[in-house]
């Protein structure tokens, strides 16, 4: 066994031992977070505690198989096999199984997708027969989905005054009506969403006290990994856990918490001492992965924030380059100058495309630098689409796999009913929805009544309905003794969605057909897997859907792909990243930090710790820039620099530029005193107000700023050879030629940023400087 302690620095060796009672180790940003928790889980495992006693929460599958994998080569496969480590979702999804009698459902419940509940809450406002545009699906499911990771059930929201003045205001007052509907749909098709995972496990323990007592028994060492984006269903679990041993250790970094709009509370880390007064304090400061220069500037920076646990972090790095600022004229001339120092940085750093990330704020600003980026030969991938598991032919496949393993689920019986397609259209389904709806049935019981069925669906539909049903039989049947991969291979074989895929011939197919053969990949990688750590266990169909309904958009990142290109993503999808070279654009006032997120001191201070984050991404270099006029809901803006540039301490900052000072946009911080009350001089100005309607993506309706780039036609008499122009989307440009007459007059222009362009000048709203 090795003596691992000696890879370890002083503080986090001190971290690692000190294992007994509550445990706080704040873990600032490339300190080796991740060791030590995995080496405090070895060390554990050393000192001869059993494996199956320690829990372990994790955020992500991904993180807890490098963690486990990397345990293993510390202790060893046979020390470590009994490990409770996964996500929350996964773990709390487990116990579920194992006392499903408890809270009346059955073992082999469904796991609902995002997916599959916005499908059954766009079919109930569909039935109640209220406005789509009022009660819009994603929304509700938002609503919703808060409500449970506040452990407000369906009966407790329809009864609360306050949850109902609030959707009053909101103008959709039936939210709690969906709900309730929801909820019993879930239940009709033994089904829980992800939220329901806390949520049920949080009245598991409140239920029924002889069973928390023997889960807080058994598990005597509890470990969270990321504290700070726990949320308020997973903090009562994890307090209730550690009950009786209060052997709880959390690591986090509370400047890194960025996901209040899931339910994250920084409460959770910042009161820690309040829950466990006899906590020890631990303090990882030293950053192995940025210059001393990159790691001092997120220091100024994140210093402003009130609401944080002190720390200081630092680096034994190299000073590295001052962090370059720089400005665009527009947006469109910012993606051409990223591209272009994007390349210039590449040739005399010796990186490859892939040591490149640009981060942006919200998913839609990532157009413009795939247009310059395309232009510029320069390969790239968007972050944050759609995953694997959410392409049509995958989750058609998936919907078979669970409807064999549970019958009741109505999701995966309306997406299969009728594929391929077996005469059994949109109108038969509806028929069938209805009677199970009036009887209080799932689907599949409805149809197993074909007398229910008789008076609305006529009997040659009736037959190819049993047909069906008697096709998912005959699988269910083999899932008693035929493992995941070769049932799984059987089911796409004999329900004929190969053979339509191969039937057509188009590209679109073919890339299905991969899809489709790829996944079943994915199971018997699954089945092989397991199989190593037990050889003796079946692997069935609901084991490996238990694992993949619980995979989350970070496990569905293809670690796998070796192509060379620049990566582009929010900053939230980069967090536990990091790049040699970081971008990071748009770097303007009210849109990072974000409008809609108000003036409230505690959402500007997640702002910030978000733009802390996108700095602490970069190893080597780090670049910010921004546009002084952009395109918003088609009309160009003037824009403001981020109040965050000029927080951050100038002597880290190479500024080809000077920020106004006297007109720069406040830091909202200013606005408010210690206590976070609003300053007198603050107090009577306009409220900032938005109802929930407004708060789409980008919400940045300042249109009323605009005072540029609308040009008189005068202006193109003075559009001559050899003039210095200005165009709103591709900046500063000299006039090379001018040919044409009266409305067909044309200008080539050669574009600092763009390069050369043929404008039609009656379009062109040139600006002659």
């Amino acid at each position: 066994m090795k003596n691992f302690l000696d890879e370890l620095n002083p503080a986090q060796r001190e971290a690692v031992v000190n294992f007994k009672g509550p445990n706080l180790i704040i873990a600032g940003a490339g300190s080796g977070k991740t060791r030590v928790l995995t080496y405090r889980i070895a060390y554990l495992l050393q000192q001869r505690v059993f494996a199956g006693n320690i829990m372990a929460l994790t955020f992500t599958n991904k993180a807890a198989k490098e963690m486990k994998e990397r345990i293993v080569s510390l202790v060893g496969f046979e020390n470590s096999r009994y490990l409770w480590m996964g996500t929350f979702h996964s773990i709390f999804a487990k116990i579920l199984r194992s006392e499903a009698s408890k809270i009346d459902f059955s073992p082999k419940f469904t796991i609902y997708d995002t997916d599959d509940s916005k499908s059954q809450i766009k079919a109930i406002v569909k039935e109640l027969h209220f406005d789509d545009k009022q009660y819009k699906t994603s929304e509700v499911h938002n609503r919703i989905s808060m409500a449970k990771n506040n452990l407000v059930t369906a009966a407790n929201y329809v009864n609360s005054p306050i949850i109902q003045e609030q959707d009053l205001k909101s103008r959709r007052p039936q939210i709690g009506k969906i709900y309730s509907i929801y909820q019993s749909r879930l239940k009709t098709s033994d089904a829980m969403d992800f939220d329901d995972l806390l949520l049920f496990t949080n009245i598991l323990f409140r239920d029924n006290a002889d069973i928390a007592e023997k889960y807080q028994k058994h598990f005597k060492y509890l470990l969270v990994d990321e504290y700070q984006d726990t949320n308020y269903a997973q903090y009562l679990i994890i307090k209730k856990l550690c009950e009786l041993s209060q052997n709880i250790s959390v690591v986090g970094d509370d400047s890194q918490s960025i996901y209040s709009f899931r339910g994250a509370k920084i409460e959770n880390i910042l009161n820690f001492k309040k829950d466990y007064p006899a906590l020890k304090l631990f303090k990882l400061e030293q950053n192995y992965r940025s210059t001393k220069n990159i790691v001092e500037a997120a220091n100024s920076l994140i210093n402003r924030n009130r609401n944080r646990i002190p720390k200081k972090v630092w680096s034994n790095n190299e000073e590295g380059d001052k962090i370059k600022v720089q400005k665009a004229f527009t947006d469109t001339e910012e993606g051409f100058m990223v591209a272009n120092l994007l390349k210039e940085y590449k040739s005399e750093n010796n990186f490859k495309f892939n040591d490149f990330v640009i981060l942006y704020r919200i998913n839609a600003q990532s157009r413009i630098f795939e247009e310059s980026f395309r232009r510029s030969a320069i390969p790239y991938k968007v972050y944050g689409g759609l995953s694997f598991y959410q392409r049509k032919e995958v989750k058609d496949v998936i919907a078979y796999l669970r409807l064999v393993v549970n019958h009741n689920d109505d999701e995966a019986f309306k997406r299969i009913i009728n594929y391929p397609a077996r005469g059994i259209g949109k109108t038969t389904l509806e028929k069938v929805e209805s009677i199970s709806v009036t009887n209080n049935m799932s689907l599949w019981n409805t149809i197993s009544a074909p007398k229910l069925l008789q008076t609305e669906v006529n009997q040659g539909t009736i037959s190819r309905i049993l047909n069906f049903k008697g096709l998912i039989e005959h699988f269910s049947e083999k899932n008693t003794d035929t493992d995941a991969f070769e049932l799984s291979s059987y089911i796409v074989s004999q329900t004929g969605i190969l053979r339509d895929l191969e039937a057509d011939k188009s590209q679109e197919s073919i890339n299905r057909k991969q899809n489709i053969e790829e996944l079943l990949n994915g199971i018997k990688d699954f089945c092989e897997t397991s199989l190593s750590e037990n050889p003796e266990a079946k692997v069935l169909l609901e084991n490996y859907l238990e694992n993949v309904s619980l995979l989350t958009d970070f496990d569905t990142t293809d670690d796998n792909e070796e192509k060379d290109r620049v990566a582009l993503m929010t900053v939230h999808s980069a967090k536990g990243l990091e790049f040699n070279c970081v971008f990071i654009v748009g770097a303007e006032h009210e849109l990072f930090p974000l409008y809609f997120n108000g003036v409230a001191p505690e959402n500007i201070e997640e702002e910030r710790r978000l733009f802390y984050v996108a700095l602490t991404r970069a190893k080597k270099i780090a670049n910010i820039s921004f546009a002084e006029n952009r395109y918003r809901w088609g009309k160009p803006v003037t824009c403001q620099p981020s109040s965050f540039i000029s927080e951050i301490d100038k002597e880290f900052l190479d500024m080809a530029i000077e920020i106004d000072e006297e007109n720069k946009p406040s830091s909202y911080n200013d606005k408010f005193n210690k206590k976070g009350t609003l300053l007198k001089s603050e107090m009577f100005k306009p409220e900032i107000k938005f109802s929930l309607k407004e708060k789409k993506l980008v919400h940045l309706n300042i249109a009323e700023k605009t005072n540029v780039l609308l040009i008189d036609k005068k202006e193109n008499i003075n559009i001559i050879e050899g003039a210095t122009v200005i165009h709103n989307r591709f900046g500063k440009g000299i006039v090379i030629r001018v040919e044409g007459e009266n409305s067909n007059t044309k200008a080539l222009i050669n574009f600092d940023i763009s390069g050369e362009k043929q404008l039609l000048l009656k379009f062109a709203k040139l600006k002659v400087i």
